[in-house]
């Protein structure tokens, strides 16, 4: 049996070889040494026939209801440097069933059942269990998956957010009634719940992370953390460190490592990341070279309408404090190829004042990634010493706070 390594264990006179390959473990009882203990020998088989069914490693089974026999279901997984899933296999419904034994995984990581010819897909964590899953395509997002403390984990957390998503939208109706009846008290009610269930959610989010440190699902809370601002950076980096070690070596959860030092680089407390850009003439222009004693980095676009409405605020504030030390470079995330709609928002808005520079990379553009920005506006406030004191302000807020900094 080439590639077949054999492991020899001696059980109460019992003489077993261990055989295993890449897709499981076969046992096989070659001798029985001595006769004597007929009903443990029996027994023993038993248990290595129910041994050899269970210990499949990755093994997907499920029920599928919806589709015909012979259609194809596609098993895909995350691979690094890609942001879409990559098809490692395929299986195959028969009777309305499927099952497949794959490749045993070295880590954890976020996979995807796709189905031929339907829209939409069921995720989970693989890892070396059975995982059964129960499907109607009808309704692909109530699958029921089981099997795995990965995805016992992962369900238990997708259970949450579908139910604090199903409240939310609750109250965001119940709050727009209330504000078209003017009843303010009932607004107000309904406002502090909903900042209870969000307090409610960040604990349960960390009550989760506690049980689950040495777990793919641990690192998919911490992701979630960052990108829905549940948690500062800061928060998120403590708990990045209780991860295990064995889940910091994933390549999601190294992912993830850089995207919390990218967020955090625009923390308030922290030296604002340095940079430069092309302004629209074509020139380099530097933040070192354009600190004032209080200096304003704004992010926004020409397409971007919540940016253009705060714009008169932001002209408003400079030509009161520019002679007292308040400088401004806004940086633009417009599309590539559309620098001419830059240049003309700069005009129309009156901005060409200060500082302007883009690399027009769209979300791409290298200083915002350096700033964590995924939503314009954003506005980060610098003292002197190019520190962040103070970010995403508006309107009056934004001009008062200059001048508390100036004087």
């Amino acid at each position: 049996m080439n590639g077949v390594t054999p492991n020899r264990i001696e059980i109460n006179n019992i003489l077993l070889i261990k055989y295993t390959y890449t897709k499981g473990v076969l046992y096989f009882c070659l001798k029985l040494i001595k006769m004597k203990k007929i009903a443990l020998f029996a027994s023993l088989l038993v248990l290595i026939i129910t041994g050899c069914e269970n210990d499949k490693g990755y093994y997907l089974t499920g029920n599928v209801k919806g589709m015909e026999d012979g259609k194809k279901i596609y098993i895909s997984t995350m691979v690094e440097n890609s942001k879409t899933p990559k098809v490692i296999d395929t299986a195959e419904v028969k009777s309305g069933k499927f099952e497949i034994d794959l490749e045993d995984t070295e880590l954890p990581n976020l996979s995807f059942l796709q189905f031929e010819g339907i829209n939409g897909n069921v995720v989970y964590i693989s890892e070396n269990q059975k995982i059964n899953f129960d499907i109607d395509t009808d309704s692909i997002r109530n699958t029921e998956v089981s099997g795995g403390a990965e995805n016992k984990a992962l369900y238990e957390y997708l259970g949450h957010l579908k139910e604090l998503n199903r409240k939310m939208v609750k109250m965001q109706q119940e709050m727009r009634q209330a504000m078209a009846e003017r009843d303010t008290a009932k607004l107000r009610s309904l406002q502090e719940t909903q900042a209870e269930l969000r307090d409610n959610d960040k604990l349960f989010k960390e009550e989760l992370f506690k049980r689950n440190n040495d777990s793919f699902v641990g690192a998919l809370l911490l992701s979630d953390m960052l990108s829905m601002k549940t948690h500062s950076p800061s928060e998120i980096r403590e708990l990045y460190e209780q991860l295990s070690d064995r889940i910091k070596s994933t390549p999601f959860a190294k992912s993830l490592k850089d995207n919390i030092e990218r967020f955090s680089a625009g923390e308030v407390g922290s030296k604002a990341p340095s940079f430069s850009g092309p302004n629209p003439e074509g020139e380099e222009i530097s933040l070192e070279e354009n600190l004032g004693k209080v200096t304003i980095v704004d992010f926004w676009a020409a397409w971007c309408k919540p940016c253009r409405a705060e714009n008169p605020n932001l002209v408003n504030t400079y030509n009161k404090y520019k002679d007292q030390g308040l400088n401004i470079i806004s940086v633009s995330l417009d599309r590539p190829g559309q620098k001419d709609k830059w240049i003309q928002a700069i005009e129309d808005d009156n901005l060409g004042q200060w500082k302007h520079v883009s690399h027009l990379q769209f979300w791409q553009e290298p200083i915002a990634r350096k700033y964590g920005i995924t939503a314009i506006p954003a506005t980060f406030i610098l003292n002197d010493k190019g520190v962040i004191v103070a970010k995403n302000l508006r309107g009056d807020e934004l001009s008062n706070k200059i001048g508390e900094l100036i004087k």
